[in-house]
């Protein structure tokens, strides 16, 4: 089975390869970028792709459009610090087979890898119970309304980044990126932007 690693972490990419390593039928290659990731796709063929959302060039949930793009069959986990029901549900609305956090035991990613694998969809009973009670209050995801780059905007704001340094991540310009930001107050009904950023942290916190 092979197995590609999207994650900016040297640390984290290494205790991934290691567990990942203690079955003898895996094949793992590993990216720190966007860039890399998709190169290594095309060179290794992964079976199952682990991403992180938080990488370096790119938020990692726009990249599983590409990911999927050239082969739909092909399973990817998401590995994310984002404990939020909205996220894994936004994973599996865009392909993904599985949504597991950074605050999960280890041996977490072996079971998602395991039931991925044969064809399942893997989240963790935690996840399970947050998604259900989300349904039960009607689905009521204040997200939803965002466009994908107003999430990007909004994700990048909860990481603590200013407008310039997302102008420059998103390669947008500062005008456009106070323009996403009015936006995303206004769709959230938060009047400042102390108060968005805040919100955005708090939402996001691992």
């Amino acid at each position: 089975m092979r197995i590609l690693l999207i994650e900016d972490h040297p640390i984290v990419r290494a205790g991934c390869r290691r567990l990942l390593q203690t079955r003898d039928d895996v094949e793992v290659q590993e990216a720190a970028t966007a860039a890399d990731g998709l190169r290594i796709v095309r060179e290794f063929t992964p079976d199952i792709i682990v991403l992180d959302l938080n990488l370096p060039d790119v938020n990692g949930m726009s990249l599983l459009a590409p990911l999927l793009s050239a082969a739909p069959e092909r399973k990817i986990i998401v590995f994310s610090m984002y404990d939020d029901p909205a996220f894994a549900q936004r994973a599996l609305e865009s392909g993904a087979r599985g949504y597991i956090t950074k605050n999960d035991d280890p041996d977490v990613l072996l079971q998602a890898i395991e039931t991925v694998s044969g064809g399942g969809l893997f989240l963790t009973a935690s996840m399970t119970g947050k998604l259900a009670l989300m349904a039960a209050r009607g689905g009521s995801d204040p997200l939803r309304d965002l466009s994908g780059r107003e999430r990007e905007v909004l994700e990048l704001l909860g990481d603590g980044k200013t407008l310039a340094e997302i102008a420059d991540r998103l390669n947008i310009s500062y005008r456009t990126s106070a323009s996403l930001t009015a936006q995303i107050k206004t769709k959230l009904n938060i009047t400042s932007t102390a108060a968005l950023i805040k919100w955005a942290a708090d939402r996001l916190r691992a």
